[in-house]
């Protein structure tokens, strides 16, 4: 496992999630599997989670998505966007689920705290927009920002994978931002 990092410590972030893929189908994959789940289980239970509303469920996908990413590495064609594949999983595997559980509840507050506490990418600022937005922003609006903020994908990304134009996606993510501003305003005009 330390011959695979240190090999690949020089490449980008998108570049070694593809080499961990590459390896995995190749069948080299418990050491690329470990440094894959590593290095994206967080993006992946945000979005299993933003989708899911519910902790439990978006373990099971979790723990769905990287046994499918085990399963299919082999039909994985290497595109630079290997998070967008991932995502693709991990959102046919919540739909399912959806479907399947025919429910939809709201997310608990309390079950998005410690996710946000120990996500080292998020400033404190960005913790208290995501809180807001976790109970604030509609459905779309709320999935929209969190795979921007949490997993860093690019809105040309997200529209692919929401399957929505991009011009749908800039603009529900442009609402949420709006309506976190305005949230953000009311709440300094109450503490003043």
């Amino acid at each position: 496992m330390i011959v695979l990092t240190s090999a690949i410590s020089n490449i980008s972030e998108m570049e070694k999630i593809e080499h961990y893929i590459s390896d995995i189908a190749q069948n080299n994959g418990h050491a690329a599997m470990e440094q894959l789940y590593l290095c994206t289980k967080d993006a992946v239970y945000g979005y299993a989670l933003s989708i899911l509303k519910s902790t439990h469920d978006a373990e099971d996908v979790l723990h769905d998505c990287y046994l499918s990413v085990f399963h299919s590495a082999p039909g994985y064609t290497a595109s630079g966007k290997p998070m967008a594949w991932i995502f693709t999983i991990v959102r046919n595997l919540c739909l399912s689920r959806l479907r399947s559980r025919s429910r939809f509840s709201d997310l608990p507050e309390e079950d998005w705290e410690p996710y946000l506490e120990t996500n080292q990418q998020l400033s404190p600022e960005d913790r208290i927009v995501l809180e807001h937005c976790l109970r604030d922003l509609a459905e779309d609006e709320r999935e929209i920002l969190l795979l921007h903020a949490l997993s860093g994908m690019k809105h040309r990304e997200i529209a692919a994978l929401m399957n929505r134009p991009l011009s749908t996606v800039l603009s529900r993510y442009h609402r949420a931002l709006r309506k976190m501003r305005e949230l953000l305003k009311e709440e300094d005009r109450e503490n003043e």
